[in-house]
């Protein structure tokens, strides 16, 4: 089954944003690099905020480059295609259920959800996060947008990974620990 991975940077005090949405603190050190996490992934899911960002990021051009499949969570824009990129507007679960089902672009990769935090928490309430890849800068924000707000029931998780890179960036990598159901005798 594909993977739903949750994958971002956050300051050290958990931050995915300052409190207008900028994201100027996080940086990419030399030593680290996206594409093996890209060569795993062929689906993109983000919240509008979040495309509002990667828009500004990047000159006004679609985020929909590379082949990936991009959809975008709005309660603000209708649903449907527009610019490589479709918009929904439906409960993540039943909307993950449909995409599971289909088969990914390249050869049935995971679905990265690359935020924002409010879309991460509806996600996290309807337990459909399987991984968190998490890049942590040695960043001490004091406000912002949370990569996780308040609202979402325990969810356990085993850590996976962890890799340290130049310039105090930490990458963490953990998997969704899910309690087996119980036989019936």
């Amino acid at each position: 089954m594909r993977k739903i991975i949750l994958g971002l940077g956050i300051s050290l005090d958990g931050y995915i944003a300052r409190p207008d949405g900028a994201v100027d603190f996080l940086f990419m050190p030399k030593d680290y690099s996206m594409g093996p996490f890209f060569a795993t992934i062929d689906t993109a899911i983000m919240g509008r905020k979040t495309l509002d960002v990667v828009l500004k990021m990047g000159g006004g051009s679609s985020p929909s480059g590379g082949g990936m499949a991009t959809y975008v969570f709005s309660h603000s824009q209708p649903p449907g295609e527009r610019d490589g990129l479709t918009f929904v507007n439906e409960s993540p679960a039943a909307f993950v259920a449909r995409l599971r089902k289909r088969k990914g672009k390249r050869k049935d990769k995971d679905i990265w959800l690359m935020g924002g935090g409010d879309l991460a928490r509806e996600f996290l309430k309807a337990d459909l996060v399987d991984e968190l890849y998490i890049g942590v800068v040695p960043v001490l924000l004091g406000e912002g947008i949370p990569l996780f707000p308040s609202g979402f029931p325990q969810r356990n998780f085993a850590l996976v990974e962890n890799k340290t890179f130049s310039k105090g960036m930490i990458a963490l990598k953990y998997k969704r620990v899910r309690s087996k159901a119980k036989r019936k005798s």
